[in-house]
């Protein structure tokens, strides 16, 4: 899954970012370029485990 998240978040943010330099700016593009970045991003950093994890473990 990783290795398919990657990539797509690339190519939203190029996407994004060419709209972007365009005289004529869509919007609606930008916009899901970004929804798509973020939801990747969710996605990367929810396997990320917490700071506080170890001293909550600790605690119990």
């Amino acid at each position: 899954m990783k290795k398919l998240l990657i990539p797509i978040m690339i190519i939203a943010i190029c996407i994004a970012f060419y709209e972007e330099n365009k005289s004529e700016k869509n919007t609606y593009i930008i916009i899901i370029a970004i929804v798509i970045f973020m939801f990747g991003m969710m996605r990367l950093s929810s396997k990320t485990p917490s700071k506080n994890q170890e001293k909550e473990e600790e605690n119990v």
